[in-house]
């Protein structure tokens, strides 16, 4: 059989893939794990994810609450995990 340029290396092939690549594709390393700022309010910062997971982290209770009052306006589908600390 000739190689004609149109397959990717086998997995064995060090200069092909790696094993940290391997690892990657096998965890779903193709999703987004990046936290995007959604909105804030005084020290407590609302973040987002594309999959859909939403955190509340740091501030005040005052500025928990304040946050947890937009949510129920705009996100109300939304349940925050909440992280007192930063």
């Amino acid at each position: 059989m000739t190689d004609c340029g149109c397959l990717p290396p086998p997995l064995s092939d060090p200069l092909g893939y790696s094993g940290a690549t391997m690892r990657t594709l096998l965890r779903g390393g193709d999703e987004s794990i990046y936290w995007n700022l959604i909105a804030s309010f005084g020290q407590a910062r609302l973040l987002g994810r594309a999959d859909g997971r939403v955190e509340l982290r740091g501030g005040s209770e005052a500025d928990r609450t304040e946050a947890k009052e937009w949510l129920s306006l705009f996100m109300h589908d939304a349940v925050p995990r909440i992280v007192i600390g930063n």
